[in-house]
């Protein structure tokens, strides 16, 4: 049995020795697309949490199936994974807050900015955290990299080219056909909050969409993020077969270049003009260890921040300046 659908198979229930150390958590929504994939992190660290139950059309066995009023009523309820349609998600993330519980809010976030930056400003006001779903933040070339960079060895950066695209099923067209930001909204968010975690809010954004099929889906999508001494190119194509392998985050400065290729593969060419701790000065390819499981250190780091143990790397001020980007870098806002 795969490790994924044992985890799913199993009650928490299962896992009883170490509850009493638990943190309680639950998931609103099983219709987003990584929706499975977080209820299995979340199950799999069991001496972190406890999955006290899930809403949604779709259940999980061995979890209990709630309304979203029994879930937030719950006693000692700590925090939440919203993971519903993009159309409700924002509204339900704020619902989430009132209740007083810290949310995991699956990207984009919202559909319109204002929604987003009213629901994210309020958890903030409450001391509450929303810890957005970008999973690249978590992935050790990511960390590296975010390390490399404040650290200066690649020197002032001038230049990011990033792709995440894929080929795209008919249902997939369908469900990005009925976003006005297209595929790049619905997807590109992850390498766009990279490029602001390491440059900031650009100063200017121009969108490109040059449609491959027929059915008017924007499928095939670039946006320039302009900076005052840098260049983030973001592409997302949806009519790309190889997609998945040519996935890809390059990182260029004064005095180094770092590339991720594929994207979560732990893949690193790393050229630096002196050597920085490990690394020679000159070019290197290496392999990072990455974990199985894209999802669990998200969990793992929001148990730190839910028990105050740290903060969210990532503030409202930057989450709500990335949402804003994502629908400018989609053609949704000008």
């Amino acid at each position: 049995m795969k490790r994924r659908t044992f985890l799913l198979a199993c009650g928490s229930t299962a896992f009883a020795a170490s509850a009493s150390s638990r943190l309680r958590i639950g998931q609103i929504g099983t219709e987003h697309a990584h929706a499975g994939g977080k209820m299995a992190a979340m199950r799999s660290l069991t001496d972190l949490w406890e999955v006290v139950g899930v809403t949604g059309p779709k259940g999980y066995e061995g979890v209990k199936s709630m309304t979203v009023e029994e879930l937030l009523a719950g006693p000692d309820l700590k925090a939440i994974a919203v993971e519903t349609t993009i159309e409700a998600s924002c509204e339900m993330a704020r619902r989430c807050i009132e209740a007083g519980k810290h949310v995991h809010l699956d990207k984009p976030g919202a559909l319109q900015h204002d929604e987003f930056r009213t629901m994210r400003l309020e958890a903030e006001k409450r001391g509450l955290t929303v810890q957005m779903g970008y999973m690249l933040r978590y992935n050790p070339a990511f960390e590296l990299l975010f390390q490399a960079v404040r650290e200066g060895w690649l020197g002032e950066i001038t230049e990011i080219d990033a792709a995440m695209g894929k080929l795209a099923d008919p249902g997939t067209r369908q469900k990005i056909g009925e976003l006005e930001g297209g595929g790049l909204f619905e997807l590109a968010g992850h390498i766009i909050d990279a490029a602001m975690t390491i440059l900031g809010k650009p100063a200017s954004v121009t969108a490109f969409s040059t449609p491959v099929g027929t059915d008017g889906v924007k499928d095939n999508q670039m946006a320039v993020l302009q900076y005052a001494k840098a260049t983030a190119v973001i592409r997302c194509n949806h009519a790309d077969p190889f997609g998945g392998p040519r996935r890809r985050f390059n990182v260029t400065g004064t005095e180094g270049a770092f590339e991720i290729v594929p994207l979560e593969s732990g893949m690193v060419n790393l050229s630096i003009t002196k050597a920085r701790g490990a690394y020679k000065n000159g070019t290197q390819s290496f392999q990072l260890d990455v974990p199985k499981d894209r999802y669990a250190a998200e969990f793992v780091d929001l148990a730190k921040i839910v028990r105050g143990e740290k903060k969210l790397a990532w503030d409202a001020a930057h989450d709500i300046a990335v949402h804003e980007t994502v629908l400018r870098a989609a053609g949704v806002w000008k």
